[in-house]
């Protein structure tokens, strides 16, 4: 019994001290100060300079850091400044148990840090928050560069990811969608920074940290790391293309037919696993290194052949565990990967992609009742156009449209243009005032909170006249997982113009809004969803994706066809 009781006594102990780093806590009361206090939100003094000027002090408990970083700031606890809160704002990150409800501070700092917030910064012009929902520089984050073959000095590692924590508790609207295991994995990371002794192992930190905001626009930040290649293990090509559903992954194309035949690979084959891995591990492990917002974008994203990510090592040769197509066969088998410096094997691989982005390009929908509309190919009806034409030729061309039984929105791509419909769809079609969302950006009066915009202008050109053509065909919109931020807000506004489209396809990327982009020490520049999105009966967007009407579930002969199995879809519903 008495070893029982140790035993407990000891998980219990073991739980305290994981919850304790000191270097959390001071970097927890660090950005507060920054986003709150008005000698750091003003720009009066500098939240960089106090920050690398106590880092490195040894041994602080979270008194000694909230003592050490007020020390010479202006004392406002008998302020009473207060500002005017909007009536409708998102608030759900804002919580500050993590001094509310710590015992181990004590009740003086308590009433500090609750004083200066109550008597917080406000204004709009905060030295490190933009005034505008829409502009996309954070101001005034300095680079701090370093050469890539350089690792970064400990105290700008950890100045990073102050500022990446910061983003998340401040800057971030989506954070309380986060899971909720993430502060213990920052606290976790933060342990990994102060030991990472190589630029690769400090971009891994990075790269863990950013993947736990679970937001596509983040995806791209492993774009900028100098050791992405060994990170991801990118070196090595599949000789086949592939497309990875759920848990196998399925061979779409033979691209080097020797290597294929060698291995008995062939199209339509399941590979189950890679290196007794099976795919499922491998997708969680890849969840971990790279940010999206659902595991559909996640899927999609590693499913890109020329990004490469499908790989856990850098082994040439890999053991693969294939289901045959049609068959319930399993065979172990072996496959050798193309090394790039082949030139030859390379140029093969060359031409199949440019084939394969032409077929893309390429793609539309033909039939004398429908009116065709790709969001990543709208500009050219106008790129060669007159000023004092463009008007004339879109209604002509919407007049056309109009004449047809069915119109099709075709959204899975980016926009090309953004007057397509915020200004001409809306124009001609548009039968009201137009607010089709929700959008919420920074409360400059409690950042960290998020109100609500009702300018016109964010939803519908402002003083707008109408033409109002009631269109009484089907409107079909089609969108999947690269239906992503404005094309996603287009889409929205879409579904508002046209209240009795069919919204069909698969989950969208689930990362609307305007981006924001964070500068980092090391040159590294965080993208992320700045701002938030709903629908005017407040369903969530983010990571949720929008709403659809048909959903369709790929299968694996969705793949192995060049046709788009959607378009037929629409046909049968004319």
């Amino acid at each position: 019994m008495r070893k029982i009781f140790l035993i407990i006594c000891l998980f219990f102990l073991q739980q305290l001290h994981a919850k304790e780093n000191p270097v959390f806590d001071f970097i927890k009361v660090w950005n507060f100060l920054k986003y709150y206090h008005p000698d750091l939100a003003s720009g009066k003094l500098d939240a960089d300079s106090l920050f690398l000027n106590h880092i490195e002090s040894k041994n602080l408990n979270i008194n000694q850091s909230i003592s050490l970083l007020t020390k010479g700031l202006t004392n406002i606890v008998n302020s009473t400044k207060k500002g005017n809160a909007p009536s409708d704002i998102v608030d759900d990150n804002q919580d500050f148990d993590w001094f509310e409800r710590n015992p181990s501070i004590t009740i003086k700092n308590k009433k500090l840090l609750r004083a200066i917030h109550r008597n917080r910064f406000i204004g709009e012009q905060h030295y490190y928050v933009p005034k505008d929902g829409f502009t996309i520089d954070i101001p005034h984050e300095k680079a701090y560069n370093f050469s890539k073959e350089e690792n970064l000095p400990l105290k700008f590692r950890l100045l990073a990811l102050a500022k990446i924590i910061g983003a998340i508790d401040y800057l971030y609207p989506h954070k309380y969608l986060m899971d909720g295991h993430s502060t213990e994995t920052l606290k976790s990371l933060i342990d990994e920074c102060l030991i990472a002794d190589s630029r690769k192992a400090f971009e891994t930190v990075l790269a863990k940290s950013v993947a736990l905001l679970e937001d596509t626009h983040s995806y791209k930040f492993y774009y900028q790391f100098h050791h992405k290649k060994e990170i991801y293990h990118t070196s090595f090509f599949a000789p086949f293309d592939y497309q990875i559903l759920d848990d196998y992954v399925l061979v779409t194309h033979i691209i080097i037919p020797e290597i294929c035949e060698k291995a008995n690979i062939a199209v339509g084959d399941r590979i189950k696993a890679i290196n007794s891995q099976s795919i499922s591990e491998i997708i969680l492990e890849k969840s971990k290194l790279l940010s999206t917002s659902n595991r559909a974008g996640l899927l999609i994203r590693l499913s890109d052949y020329q990004q490469n990510l499908l790989w856990m090592d850098d082994d040439t040769i890999k053991n693969l565990t294939v289901q045959k197509a049609g068959h319930s066969d399993i065979l172990q088998t072996k496959i050798a990967l193309v090394n790039p410096t082949n030139k030859a094997e390379l140029e093969i691989i060359l031409s199949y992609l440019r084939g394969k982005i032409q077929l893309k390009n390429n793609r539309t929908l033909n039939h004398p009742d429908i009116s065709y509309f790709r969001i990543d190919q709208t500009f050219y009806f106008i790129e060669d156009v007159e000023d004092n034409k463009i008007d004339s030729t879109m209604d002509s061309l919407f007049t056309n449209a109009a004449s047809k039984k069915a119109i099709v929105f075709d959204m899975r791509a980016y926009p090309d243009w953004g007057g397509f419909i915020y200004t001409y769809v809306y124009k001609y079609f548009g039968q009201k005032s137009n607010y089709f969302g929700k959008y919420y950006q920074q409360n400059l009066s409690n950042i960290g909170t998020f109100s609500y915009v009702q300018n016109p202008e964010t939803y519908f050109p402002a003083n707008q006249k109408l033409k109002s053509h009631q269109y009484k065909g089907k409107v079909f919109i089609l969108v999947n997982e690269e239906t992503l931020s404005a094309s996603e807000w287009n889409t929205m506004n879409l579904q508002h113009i046209f209240p009795q489209s069919i919204t069909i396809g698969q989950q969208t990327a689930g990362a609307d809004g305007d981006i924001k982009r964070l500068m980092l020490p090391g040159g590294y520049q965080l993208e992320f969803t700045g701002n938030a999105i709903f629908y005017p009966n407040n369903d969530q967007t983010q990571k949720k994706g929008l709403r659809i009407d048909q959903h369709i579930p790929y299968t694996d002969a969705d793949f192995l066809i060049p046709e788009d199995r959607i378009f037929e879809i629409i046909k049968n519903q004319l």
